[in-house]
């Protein structure tokens, strides 16, 4: 009789950890294997009579989303020790034909956890397992993490490694004293230097407790409970303890970030409300200064996703221990620009209208550690009655909104590479590609939004004339055309948004300017360089907002009064009050009627 502990891999690529006991609890066997003829090579004399396989895998998974009831049931006691088992269902490609399964009728063993069988698999989790075998108060923090310290992974392995060994005396022993493939395993963990080298020894350590899992599921059944069921699919663990309460700091913790949550949950609305105030506002200021941008959106964050974050961990103790506070993202907007250079205009124009607490360039900080990757400017501004409106700002724990921007480019790849690599589940075999991949494609769009930068640049330095297609019928001046001569006019501004050259097209015939001839006479007598200094622009504003600029520079109160100002009376007020810092700039005639 064997006892086999499986610690398996999503793909083939991947180490697969490989444990035997015989059946006195003797470790007979410790390997790794990849693909599962490998697994075949190692186990089948194993497998070949008697024998009960735990496999650290799903095998039965009818689900196609959210959680399994094995795991959930599982959860509702191995949660709060940190052992909550992952959603698995079949909207994770790799479990629409689970691996496991595969191995089991490889081997010709029976999956139903109720059988009777000396022939059997059982789906097992090494992390429950270890709670309720060593009645830990939580979890062991040997797993890879990136934040999470090399000398604390190595002694949390260790650690383990001391429980496994302690079994030796329990009422069903675990021997494995004997084993020169397990002493060679402790002696790399000991000797370790890198998280590497930890993560060969992980897969074999965790083999062996399943297969230790195995053996209690087998000859000492009553000790196991069975969340789930053949149906829906299901998990065998060591049974929990009535008595074993949490560790302290993790129960305080996850009482906190319960209590938070809820608070969370009564705030977002307030939240979504603030972020759609931002938005408004930030589109406002973008079209008032004349810049050029695709989009801008605002959202209150998602309580599942403000959940996720206030339960982030490092070494088991919360991340942000005063989430409501410390979770800056919760009022967001993002401003979705076409071209680089444009990011750091609009950058510069909401720091001179927000205080800014910090400012932090993403692609910069990727650039410096000598890689491609995600890129985008966020920017945390204060709580402002200037956006914000009648929300009182203490209706919020945290101080400040973030605000993204990035071009359309940055934003394609981040939205691609979050829902894949957060949302999605890549198979651990394929991640070295993928991440190679996603690096070659951040490399490739940088390059493209270089270019993009430098086509607008040489546009800028000479728009050529060329023939348009006007409409008889409307009597404004096209917008293509109005385009072109603006570019012309103005070389060194940047593009406007389409739909401004149509608007100000509007504005220019409640004037009575219908023709490009009209439009270039009138501009002759306009100080340009006089009206840029007195607006005091930090960045070229773009045409659109140049010939706005002009057009008030010459009516004055007169364009205020235009159907198609309505709207900004107040901003056109104060814009004129600038011009007329001194005196009115060349061509003024601020008392039309």
């Amino acid at each position: 009789m064997y006892f086999v502990g499986i610690d398996l891999a999503w793909g083939e690529r991947s180490h697969t950890g490989l444990a035997v006991l015989d059946a006195a609890g003797a470790l007979v066997h410790l390997s790794v294997a990849t693909n599962d003829n490998d697994i075949a090579t190692a186990l089948d004399r194993y497998v070949a009579g008697e024998c009960c396989v735990g496999i650290d895998a799903p095998l039965i998974v009818p689900n196609a989303s959210g959680n399994r009831p094995a795991e959930a049931a599982l959860n509702r006691d191995f949660a709060r020790f940190e052992a909550g088992a992952h959603p698995s269902n079949t909207g994770k490609p790799e479990l629409r034909d689970p691996r496991g399964a595969r191995l089991a009728d490889r081997f010709h063993l029976d999956i139903d956890p109720a059988s009777s069988s000396r022939r059997r698999a059982l789906e097992v989790y090494p992390h429950p397992a270890q709670v309720a075998l060593f009645r830990l108060g939580r979890t062991l923090k040997y797993k890879q993490r990136s934040n999470r310290p090399f000398e604390s992974m190595r002694d949390e392995m260790l650690r383990l490694v001391s429980l496994l060994e302690g079994l030796a005396d329990a009422p069903l022993p675990l021997r494995l004293g004997a084993s020169t493939e397990w002493a060679e395993v402790v002696e790399a963990v000991r000797t370790s230097q890198r998280k590497s080298e930890l993560r060969h020894a992980e897969d074999r350590i965790d083999a062996v407790v399943c297969a230790y899992v195995a053996m209690l599921a087998f000859l000492r059944p009553e000790t196991t409970t069975t969340y789930g069921d053949l149906a829906t699919g299901y998990i065998v663990t060591p049974t929990l303890p009535e008595d074993l309460e949490p560790d302290p700091v993790a129960r305080r913790s996850q009482e906190l970030v319960q209590l938070t949550v809820r608070t969370y949950a009564q705030l977002q609305p307030r939240a979504e409300e603030a972020a759609r105030r931002l938005a408004a506002w930030l589109t406002g200021t973008l079209d008032d200064a004349g810049i050029n941008y695709l989009d801008v959106v605002g959202r209150g964050k998602g309580i599942a996703s403000f959940a996720a974050k206030a339960n982030k961990t490092v070494d088991g103790h919360l991340l942000y221990p005063d989430p409501l506070a410390q979770v800056t993202d919760q009022i967001g907007t993002r401003i979705i620009a076409y071209v680089r250079s444009d990011v750091a205009v609009v950058a510069d124009l909401i720091a001179d209208q927000l205080q800014v607490l910090d400012d932090r360039d993403m692609g910069q900080v990727t650039a410096s550690e000598g890689r491609f990757g995600y890129v985008s400017r966020h920017l945390q501004v204060a709580l402002d009655p200037l956006w914000l409106g009648d929300l009182p700002v203490d209706t919020f724990r945290v101080t400040s909104a973030q605000i993204q921007i990035r071009t359309v480019l940055q934003h394609a790849w981040a939205e691609f590479e979050h829902d894949i690599r957060y949302k999605g589940s890549i198979p651990e075999e394929l991640a070295p590609d993928l991440n190679r991949r996603f690096t070659l494609a951040a490399g490739l769009l940088e390059l493209a939004d270089r270019e993009f930068d430098e086509i607008r640049d040489r546009l800028r330095e000479r728009m050529p004339p060329r023939d348009v297609e006007v409409d008889p019928n409307d009597p404004r001046i096209g917008t293509q055309e109005l385009a072109t001569f603006l570019a012309g006019q103005f070389p060194d501004s940047g593009w406007s948004r389409t739909d401004h050259y149509t608007w100000i097209s509007g504005l220019l015939l409640e004037l009575g300017i219908d023709s490009l001839r009209e439009l270039a006479g009138l501009l002759t007598s306009v100080d340009s360089a006089a009206i840029i200094e007195r607006m005091g622009y930090k960045s070229p504003p773009g045409a659109v907002r140049r010939l706005d600029d002009a057009l008030l520079a010459v009516f004055g109160s007169h364009y205020l009064g235009l159907h198609g100002n309505a709207h900004r009376v107040e901003l056109l007020a104060t814009r004129l009050g600038k011009l007329h810092d001194g005196h009115p700039p060349a061509g003024s005639t601020t008392d039309a009627s």
